[in-house]
Parts: C-alpha cells; sequence; structure tokens
C-alpha cells in the first residue's frame, strides 16, 4: 500500500496525476480577424514592403525635387505604418510567406517595376516614380476603405483609417 501511494504522489508531483480540468490547456482567444482583414493585411504589408526600395533609389535617381518630397511623405507613412502590419500579420496567425508578395496588381512595385525604374534618372525616373507612388496611394486608398466598410477586426479598422487618412491629405 505504501508503494501505490508513494507512486501516486510521484504521479501527482510530476504533473501525471491532476484533475482532468487542471490538465486542460487555456481555450484560444477568439479571433476577431475576417478574411477582408487577413487579405488587407497581406496586401498592405506587401505593398509597404516593396515600395521601400523604389524610395531608396529616389535620392540618386530623382531630377526633381517634388519627386523626393513626395518620396518622403511615402516614406514616413510607410514606417510609420509597417511595424502595426507586422504586429496584425503575427496576431492574425497568418503564414511567413506572404501570397501577396510580387503579386503583378495595383499599387504593388514588383521587382519588374524596380529594375525597369532603376534604369531610368532624371525626368524620366520622376515620371515613371511618380506614377508608381500615385498607383500606390490610390490603391491603398481603395483597400483601406474595403477594410473599413467590410473588416471585423478593431485594430485592424483603425489602421486602416490611418492608412487611409495619410494617403488623402496627400492624394
Amino acid at each position: 500500500m505504501r508503494l501505490i501511494t508513494s507512486v501516486a504522489v510521484l504521479l501527482l508531483l510530476a504533473g501525471c496525476g491532476g484533475r482532468p480540468e487542471e490538465k486542460a490547456p487555456a481555450p484560444a482567444p477568439a479571433s476577431t480577424f475576417g478574411g477582408t482583414d487577413l487579405a488587407w493585411i497581406e496586401i498592405m504589408l506587401a505593398m509597404n514592403e516593396q515600395v521601400v526600395p523604389l524610395l531608396d533609389a529616389v535620392p540618386a535617381r530623382a531630377g526633381g525635387a517634388a519627386t523626393r518630397e513626395l518620396a518622403a511623405t511615402v516614406r514616413v507613412f510607410t514606417e510609420a505604418e509597417l511595424p502595426e502590419l507586422r504586429e496584425l500579420h503575427r496576431l492574425a496567425g497568418l503564414p511567413a510567406e506572404n501570397q501577396h508578395e510580387g503579386m503583378p496588381m495595383p499599387g504593388m512595385v514588383t521587382d519588374t517595376d524596380l529594375a525597369a525604374m532603376n534604369a531610368l534618372s532624371g525626368a524620366a525616373f520622376d515620371e515613371a516614380a511618380t506614377g508608381k507612388l500615385a498607383e500606390a496611394v490610390d490603391q491603398a486608398i481603395t483597400l483601406a476603405r474595403s477594410e473599413q466598410e467590410h473588416g471585423l477586426d478593431p485594430r485592424t479598422r483603425a489602421l486602416a483609417g490611418e492608412v487611409l487618412a495619410a494617403r488623402i491629405r496627400w492624394s
């Protein structure tokens, strides 16, 4: 009898003999992310990350101050949004590989776009870069409005509101 009691105490101390309700893992918090939220996070993250190399090219390639000023403005809101987008991406449990990265869609600076613009300088670069940046701003406005209208997650909707406000001031 003493052996059985000793084994029971050892099992209890090792965590093997507790009550079933003590062993059950805590339930996961209910997700507030809907399909629109998830798609918006991935697309905006890809768009913002992929515009950065174009912004980096502006100082060396731009011919006019207006292009440099536009790039500086886009950089400010892009860099302000990226940490929150990355955090939302993590909280939403989205996969590390972004399925929208490099997707040829309005507003997305693809590797092909970037290579073509990096072959230009001066006024030709200004025209191409300004056109692409305007396209990115317009697409972000469209996407942010959609997130505001159809998104479920409050934090994601709030960021979409910030995205919208920053870009509407510029456009």
